[in-house]
């Protein structure tokens, strides 16, 4: 199992398989890389984001507290986030790779990514986890917004987002770290970040 946080996503991402998408060379070549996890361990569940450039710099990691129904729910909020955060760090043109260790929402990822790109792509309805509902709808609209993205499965052991989803309290100041490669649209300061949508969360999310 490969240490946490060792290699750089990208290593990662070319490693691992992407549901419904072949994995073409062009694939590999992300502009950047954003790996989260969501956990529902009690009473110290949270949300990890860790985003990289291309090449191995870092440009933000997260790690934030917060309470979910289930574990399901959890991945998607991190993802919901981890888009959200890089939405307002990177450029909209941006090629994006995800790596999620989350068999479902890798694959409902890349059917959302083909539909978006292909209108005839089979409308099959992916199953969303109950709660999820909210979040799905924020990961399409991101997933929309950039110029190409799809998403990776990897194992949990290799996911650098993990422990910072585990243990949110131990890990709170890489909120506050400043990153190695800021972007050059990147806001000037980097606060504390909150879960995506809290102000307007359904209850049912």
């Amino acid at each position: 199992m490969a240490a946490y946080g060792r290699q750089p996503l990208r290593n990662l991402f070319d490693d691992s398989p992407t549901p419904h998408i072949a994995h073409p060379p062009r694939t590999h070549h992300r502009h950047y890389y954003v790996a989260t996890d969501g956990s529902f361990k009690q009473p110290d569940g949270g949300l990890g984001v860790v985003i990289e450039t291309g090449e191995g710099e870092r440009v933000d990691r997260l790690a934030i507290p917060d309470r979910v129904p289930d574990n399901n729910v959890a991945e998607y909020r991190a993802l919901h986030l981890g888009l959200d955060v890089l939405a307002a760090r990177v450029p909209a043109d941006a090629r994006v790779g995800v790596l999620v260790d989350h068999d479902d929402l890798a694959a409902n990822v890349n059917t959302a990514t083909l539909r978006a790109r292909q209108p005839d792509w089979p409308r099959r309805r992916p199953s969303v986890p109950e709660g999820s509902g909210h979040h799905w709808r924020g990961i399409r609209a991101r997933i929309s917004g950039f110029e190409e993205l799809r998403a990776a499965r990897i194992e949990s052991g290799q996911n650098p987002a993990h422990p910072l989803a585990n243990a949110p309290g131990r890990y709170h100041h890489v909120n506050s770290e400043l990153p190695t490669a800021r972007p050059t649209d990147a806001p000037e300061e980097y606060g504390e970040v909150p879960p995506p949508s809290r102000a307007d969360r359904h209850a049912s999310d």
